[in-house]
Parts: C-alpha cells; sequence; structure tokens
C-alpha cells in the first residue's frame, strides 16, 4: 500500500483559504462592532456600522459551511485514494 497521497485539489485550497478568510473577517468584525458599540451605542446605528455588524452575522454561518464543504470534499477524495490502493 503506497503511503504517499496526492496533494490537495485546487478546489479544496480554495475553499480552506475562503473559508479562514470570511472567518476572520467576520470575527474581525465583530470585535470592531462590541468595541464601538461600548463606546458609542448611538454610533451604531449610523454611518458604516450597521454593514459591518451584517458581515458578522452572515460571516460565520458561511464560513462554516465552507468548512464543512472542505471537510466532506477531502474526505470524498482520501476515501477513493484508499479504494485506488486497494485494488492495486
Amino acid at each position: 500500500m503506497p503511503t504517499e497521497s496526492r496533494p490537495p485539489s485546487i478546489l479544496e485550497r480554495i475553499l480552506a483559504y475562503a473559508s479562514l478568510a470570511i472567518i476572520a473577517t467576520a470575527l474581525l468584525s465583530f470585535f470592531a462592532t462590541l468595541i464601538v458599540g461600548l463606546n458609542d451605542r448611538y454610533a451604531m446605528a449610523e454611518g458604516l456600522w450597521p454593514f459591518v455588524y451584517g458581515i458578522s452575522l452572515i460571516g460565520l454561518p458561511l464560513g462554516f459551511i465552507l468548512l464543512i464543504a472542505l471537510l466532506i470534499i477531502s474526505q470524498r477524495r482520501r476515501r477513493a485514494e484508499f479504494r485506488r490502493g486497494e485494488r492495486q
């Protein structure tokens, strides 16, 4: 049984980097919203802050969906590699 596996596909890399970037952006926007809201809660209702708050509401679930998709795709690839290894 060969021990070397193929490198991750381009789709796996895109999903990994996209989920990391989206989750990091959502966490940063959450903490920025928290800090601004603690200092001046009336500032949160105007300007760009409602949009920044919306990023944290949409970004985290989207990032976790991308992580689950990455997990499924990588497990399917590993399973296919394992099956190819059994036949040889």
